[in-house]
């Protein structure tokens, strides 16, 4: 069964930051984009960002065992901060 975590991060600029995430990480990873939702799909596992008013919600689902999901946070947070070039916190919830 897949792994996931999620974070719900506080930011007014969201859509800003989803849509300079998706440029960045095209050339690299499949991604898919529409007005509520953007999905990058990585080897291991997909990212989903659904950017609100006033923050940012961020799924990581796992879809091999033996993904990383810790590292994965932190390489997902590290891209949207550099992205919106503003400090951002994330509190990663983890379920099966």
């Amino acid at each position: 069964m897949p792994k996931t975590t999620r974070a719900t991060i506080a930011t007014v600029q969201a859509g800003r930051i989803t849509k300079r995430l998706l440029n960045h990480w095209k050339h690299k990873f499949e991604v898919a984009d529409s007005e509520q939702l953007l999905q990058i799909v990585m080897p291991s596992a997909t990212v989903q960002l659904t950017p609100l008013a006033e923050s940012l919600a961020v799924e990581i689902t796992a879809t091999q065992e033996d993904t990383d999901l810790p590292r994965l946070e932190q390489v997902v947070l590290d891209h949207l901060i550099r992205m919106g070039q503003e400090e951002l916190t994330a509190v990663w919830q983890r379920s099966e």
